[in-house]
């Protein structure tokens, strides 16, 4: 069911007032106590009572750490939400292709085996791991033949064997376990400017084809038959997102580590708030998913301050109550 323009007006208003709260209360929290006057003073660029501790403090280490969360959880929500509408089904996410078995196993490596590289190494492996392992599992499931059902147990197939590859790895080299555990829990403490320049472009060309392929997701929901009276190319269109989808989530995965839950538990609450169309629900998505990312590393970095909790936990214990409740109403529904 689609909401009427008023509601699509009023769904857009409030996500973009979350996005919004959540990255001035993540400016707000922290160790340091910033006046609020003073840094709506210091972004504006009038005089503000900021020292130049302070002043640091809000320029190098909050705001791009905000700027990338809000970045990386936008990326993994669109992306869900994007690979939702090809398979037609709210319970996928970008781990079911194996986009996070790639870049766990990526990131695995070039920690145990590229430590002279140094930590950039990490990101570029996880990158490449990612786009990777969707396309080895995309080759497979269309090899299989047509159908979503053959894609997706494609896709788990292949995330379970570079889990696997992943896991030998890791036993190879004891003394890297830690890294490689905190770089899979995810975590956003180094973030930097430098770090959402680099994701940018790939960013902004993901998002740019899963937002303009929000009205053929829509056709794909009545199936493929009906879509290709509707002109509409079913293998193509899947193809095309499947693409997308995948660089939303290296990109994001890349700079942040694995954190689950969001792809699933964001498209699926803003569907129930805001009509199931997909040209609704991927903007939307990308919204509400970069405020729950931000709020999230904000308790995240506070909760058990002074030292920081992976943000996967706090993510995953948001999400999997969430997931359960999604479970028992696609249930009630089917039934």
């Amino acid at each position: 069911m689609n909401a009427s323009p008023r509601r699509t007006v009023a769904a857009y208003l409030i996500a973009a007032a979350f996005l919004v709260a959540a990255m001035g209360v993540s400016a707000l929290v922290g160790a340091a106590d910033l006046n609020p006057w003073a840094i709506l003073s210091a972004l504006l660029h009038l005089p503000s009572s900021l020292d130049p501790l302070d002043r640091a403090v809000l320029f190098q280490i909050r705001l791009p750490r905000i700027v990338l969360g809000a970045m990386v959880g936008g990326l993994l929500a669109v992306a869900g939400a994007g690979y939702q509408g090809v398979f037609r089904n709210p319970l996928v996410d970008s781990g079911m292709l194996g986009a996070s078995a790639g870049a766990g196993l990526g990131a695995t490596i070039a920690i145990v085996y590229l430590p002279g590289i140094g930590p950039a190494a990490v990101p570029v492996a996880a990158f490449a791991g990612s786009l990777g392992g969707v396309a080895v599992a995309y080759l497979a499931g269309t090899a299989g033949g047509p159908g979503t059902a053959t894609l997706l147990l494609a896709g788990v197939a292949v995330s379970m064997f570079l889990t696997a590859v992943q896991t030998y790895v890791q036993q190879r080299s004891a003394s890297d376990l830690q890294q490689v555990y905190s770089w899979l829990l995810g975590s956003l403490s180094g973030a930097t400017w430098q770090q959402a320049l680099e994701i940018l472009p790939y960013s902004a060309v993901s998002v740019a084809i899963v937002l303009l392929h929000g009205r053929q997701l829509d056709v794909l929901s009545v199936g493929d038959d009906e879509a290709r009276t509707l002109g509409v190319h079913p293998g193509r269109i899947r193809l095309i997102v499947i693409a997308a989808c995948a660089l939303a989530a290296a990109s994001a995965v890349a700079v942040s580590g694995l954190i689950g839950f969001v792809g699933i538990v964001v498209p699926h609450i803003v569907r129930r708030l805001a009509g199931t169309s997909y040209q609704l629900v991927l903007p939307l998505s990308f919204l509400a998913g970069a405020g729950f990312l931000v709020l999230a590393d904000t308790l995240a970095r506070t909760v058990l301050s002074p030292a920081e909790l992976p943000i996967g936990v706090v993510t995953a214990l948001v999400g999997s109550p969430v997931f359960i409740w999604i479970l028992r109403s696609t249930r009630s529904v089917r039934t």
